[in-house]
């Protein structure tokens, strides 16, 4: 019967999401992407915090209640995954099979989508913010669920940097859903098409692997790691997490108000009578500070971990340089077709793509 569970668990847990995420109330706002052949601002209604706290309080009730064992998602880690996996390749082929072709392989629209931003009911639901909502929920699932298991195989054996590291995993989704309406401004929601890449990512690739820094060590006795180190590797993590939030949220605020101060900073800009480009704060730093921080936030939840000699904790942050060096790349492409000379006055001013002084 785990078997079947386990590989339903993703279908379940998304349904369910998507039923909450649907019916609860919400916020509406409006983003920065526009919608097809037309100059109108996209709206979003919002409510990933409520839908998280809601799925979490049920998760912790039926395991309170013995309904449901506090290891169960760990348990069955392996029929999840594979179930996530069937399930994603199903949504992004039936999503991308039923829309108009945008390149002329098939593959490549497979891969990287057709439609740009499909929602349901005017917005109600949006696919993009679906996606990462469930992704989102269900990791927070699995990491509550590994953490559990860790502490019930090993009693006064267990391990501090485990705990440590999973709440630092927690702490990134609720901060990613505390900040919602922020991610409305981000590359993927303006710039990526749905399909393989961005749907099946969130189905199976964002809960399942996100989670890889504990898939292993929970299994394994408690390591000793210094208090000090421990602050050391969490300070890590907060230097990446102010980088990141701290760039998304002066873009975001300077595109609600291109005159309002953020912690201080009065925004400074170069104009070319059409396109504003901000070359101050962190975006004066590097053009992708905000990469940086994602790379150091990964990197110090592995470090809190504490099993240093493990190759799969690894792959989390190896996988976001994998990811945003291209993405930055692809990015500054982008860029430089739509704001022409202004991208290039803005790239002699910050010469640095990700890492200050070196890259």
């Amino acid at each position: 019967m785990d078997i079947i569970l386990g590989f339903l668990s993703p279908i379940l847990v998304y349904l369910l999401v998507f039923v909450l995420h649907a019916i609860l109330p919400g916020k509406w706002m409006q983003g920065y992407a526009t919608k097809a052949d037309s100059t109108e601002k996209l709206t979003y209604r919002l409510n990933g915090m409520l839908v998280f706290l809601v799925v979490i309080v049920g998760w912790a009730f039926l395991c309170y209640s013995s309904l449901l064992s506090w290891d169960w998602f760990y348990r069955t880690r392996w029929y999840g995954l594979a179930g996530a996996v069937v399930f994603g390749l199903l949504f992004s082929f039936l999503l991308v099979v039923n829309a108009p072709p945008v390149k002329k392989s098939f593959l490549a629209d497979f891969f990287l989508g057709r439609l740009e931003n499909p929602q349901l009911w005017e917005g109600r639901v949006d696919a993009k913010m679906w996606l990462y909502l469930i992704g989102a929920i269900l990791l927070a699932l699995n990491v509550l669920s590994f953490s559990a298991f860790h502490y019930q195989n090993f009693g006064v054996e267990h391990s501090w940097n485990i705990y440590i590291a999973a709440g630092l995993l927690l702490f990134f989704v609720s901060d990613y859903l505390t900040f919602e309406r922020v991610h409305l401004y981000t590359y993927d929601l303006f710039a990526e098409r749905v399909g393989f890449k961005l749907g099946w990512g969130c189905i199976a690739f964002y809960p399942f692997f996100y989670v890889i820094p504990l898939w292993v060590p929970v299994g394994l006795p408690g390591v000793d790691t210094s208090v000090w180190l421990l602050v050391v590797f969490v300070g890590v993590f907060f230097l990446g997490w102010g980088m990141s939030r701290g760039a998304n949220l002066q873009k975001y605020y300077f595109k609600k108000d291109p005159t309002r101060a953020f912690l201080g900073i009065t925004p400074r800009t170069i104009t070319d009578g059409q396109h504003t480009l901000l070359v101050n704060g962190f975006w004066g730093v590097s053009r992708h500070i905000n990469y940086l921080g994602e790379i150091l936030m990964a990197t110090g939840i592995v470090l809190c971990v504490g099993h240093y000699l493990l190759p799969w904790p690894w792959l989390y942050p190896l996988y976001y340089i994998a990811l945003l060096f291209p993405r930055q790349l692809d990015d500054d492409k982008r860029c430089e077709k739509k704001y022409g000379m202004l991208w290039s006055q803005y790239t002699k001013q910050v010469p640095y793509r990700i890492i200050p002084f070196l890259y």
